[in-house]
Parts: structure tokens; sequence; C-alpha cells
């Protein structure tokens, strides 16, 4: 699967990656504007308008009220991408479950295990957490995601419908 065991999550929302020199914490109130830029960044990549104020204020409420687990990926002492997961219920199963929403490298450090070390501690998060599944959606055009996924060994649920409605 990778070049490195699945990490597990650490209490200390802290750990190493190995020789990759690269680093994964959780977001706190101290590190919220280190994972702005990056968040903006995803955004624009999406063709929504750049807004650092706005970007950080969403940042802030879902660490504040704790909505949100977000993991920032370093290389070199310099965030480099993130991973959001947003919690669900699944009541079925009477525990929790993850929508892991947003996933993002920078582009200068893409092709180097970043999106993969992040989804590896994701992974370990829900398991640590006792989830019942952890869940995303990505476009059908996005192959180079999708081969990231499967390769993680995420399937497509063809057993079910999803439903949405935007406003």
């Amino acid at each position: 699967m990778s070049d490195y065991l699945l990490p597990s999550y650490k209490k200390d929302n802290d750990k190493e990656m190995g020789n990759r020199n690269m680093k994964i914490c959780t977001v706190t109130q101290a590190t919220i504007r280190e994972v702005v830029p990056l968040f903006n960044a995803y955004r624009e990549f999406y063709g929504q308008p750049s807004d650092l104020k706005k970007a950080e204020l969403f940042i802030q409420e879902r660490v504040e009220n704790e909505e949100s687990i977000i993991f920032l990926a370093y290389q070199e002492e310099e965030p480099v991408g993130f991973a959001q997961l947003f919690p669900l219920f699944s009541s079925v199963a009477m525990k929790r479950s993850f929508i892991l929403n947003d996933l993002f490298v920078a582009k200068h450090a893409r092709q180097q295990g970043v999106a993969q070390a992040l989804m590896e501690q994701c992974y370990s998060y829900c398991r640590q957490e006792d989830a019942r599944y952890m869940m995303l959606e990505t476009a059908t055009d996005n192959e180079n995601a999708q081969q990231l996924y499967e390769k993680m060994g995420m399937t497509v649920d063809k057993s079910v419908y999803y439903y949405s409605i935007y406003w």
C-alpha cells in the first residue's frame, strides 16, 4: 500500500512521517492561520473567489465549535496540505461516521505522498474514534484522486443512491 506503515493517531496530534520529512498535526487555535492560505487555494481550485478573511473565519468557527477535525501536513516546516473531516452519525450502527469533505495539497508538493499521508491520518483517526465509516465525494472526472482513493481501499458504493439539493 505505501512505503511506510499506516500511522496510528497520537493523542498529542503530532507525528513524523518517516524519511519523507513530513509532519501531520491537528489544527488548533494556535495553527489556524497556517491552514487558511491552503483552504483559500482549495476554494479557488473549485472556482470560488479568493477571500482570506472569510476563509479564516470559517476555519476558526469549525475549530472553536469542534465541528470538524483538520489535519495539516508540513514538509520542512512549511504547510503543504490539509484534510478536513466532518462528523456524522449512523443511527443504525449507533456510531459516529465522518465525511472527508476537503483534501488539498499545494501544487508544488503534489506527487510526494502528502495526500496519501493525510488520508492515512484520517483513517487512523476514524479507527481511533471507532467510526462506522468514512466517506467522501469527488467529481467523476477527478481521475487522479479516484486512483488514490481506490489504492487506499475505498470503493464506489453502488448499493445506495445519494440525493442532493443545492441552494
